[in-house]
């Protein structure tokens, strides 16, 4: 198994709004607005599941092939890294 993935929930603040979760990078000010797959993924990230346990649910959710989404997954949880909120458990 790969490395369960958490948030680094030291490192953001965020905040539910009208279904968007906005996410604000407390080190240097960067707001992320999260909706739709975004929000979804992001609310998968609790330090229970690794890469393919989340891919897989969120595939569950959507109705859809985890090989068709894995990729654009991948990506957004690079961006998420880069930008310092992402932590592995």
């Amino acid at each position: 198994m790969s490395q369960l993935l958490a948030k680094a929930s030291d490192r953001f603040s965020e905040t539910a709004i009208d279904g968007e979760v906005v996410v604000m990078n407390l080190a240097n000010g960067t707001f992320f607005s999260l909706t739709g797959t975004a929000r979804a993924i992001w609310d998968l990230i609790d330090g229970t599941r690794d890469r393919d346990a989340l891919i897989a649910d969120l595939a569950g959710q959507y109705g859809c092939d985890a090989a068709e989404i894995a990729g654009d997954c991948d990506a957004f949880l690079a961006d998420l890294a880069g930008a310092g909120l992402l932590a592995r458990a």
